[in-house]
């Protein structure tokens, strides 16, 4: 059985994962998550909200490990992890006294040869666009923070070469759960794709360009 922690926001295989802690239930669940093998799954609430119960979770989730962790406080905790492999949810369990599910390991069917050029390009467009008015502009301003950075998708791994692509794009909730459902890294491309072109038609209407 895998605790679980449902979150509002999708966590991708590779990336880092900061929390704050102070629900008495999930201080429960890093206590035994840092007796055991410090390793928890997480999963996006699609619909409603976590805390009473009634919400709505994804099937397709991520496997996050605890690197750090820090008290703040009685029962309050800075937390630092990060995103291990994909996991599916066969079955939820009892959320007392915390959110428990049985899950799997959910690897990456065999997929062809992946080209990340479409992707580069599209990315250079959504920065041709900030430029245009980000300035003026308090979203596209962040838009543009979000990819300032360099960005390099030739390594060895497919995978986790397109979860980093998707991480290092300003994607939706709803986006980046679709890229972790993607089955493979060719299908993730063609996920990534799209979602930056829907990105870069909501920017251009924003400026009417």
């Amino acid at each position: 059985m895998t605790a679980m922690f449902p979150l509002g926001s999708v966590l991708l295989p590779g990336e880092t994962l900061p929390l704050r802690i102070f629900e008495p239930r999930y201080a429960d669940l890093l206590d035994d998550v840092l007796a055991g093998d410090r390793t928890f799954g997480v999963v996006l609430i699609e619909r409603g909200s976590e805390v009473g119960g009634g919400d709505e979770r994804g099937v397709v989730g991520t496997l996050a490990r605890v690197d750090e962790s820090t008290a703040t406080g009685p029962r309050r905790y800075s937390v630092s992890c990060v995103g291990i492999e994909r996991i599916r949810v066969e079955a939820w369990d009892s959320d007392d006294p915390y959110p428990q599910a049985r899950t799997c390991s959910l690897p990456d069917a065999p997929s062809p040869p992946i080209d990340l050029s479409g992707v580069l390009a599209k990315r250079a467009q959504l920065q041709l666009l900030c430029g245009q008015g980000g300035r003026m502009d308090p979203q596209l301003r962040w838009v543009a923070s979000q990819l300032a950075h360099p960005v390099d998708y030739t390594g060895p791994d497919p995978t986790a070469d397109t979860f980093r692509a998707a991480s290092d794009l300003p994607l939706g909730a709803a986006d980046r759960q679709r890229v972790l459902e993607a089955p493979d890294a060719a299908a993730r491309v063609d996920v990534i794709d799209a979602a930056v072109d829907d990105l870069i038609a909501a920017l251009r209407f924003r400026l009417q360009v």
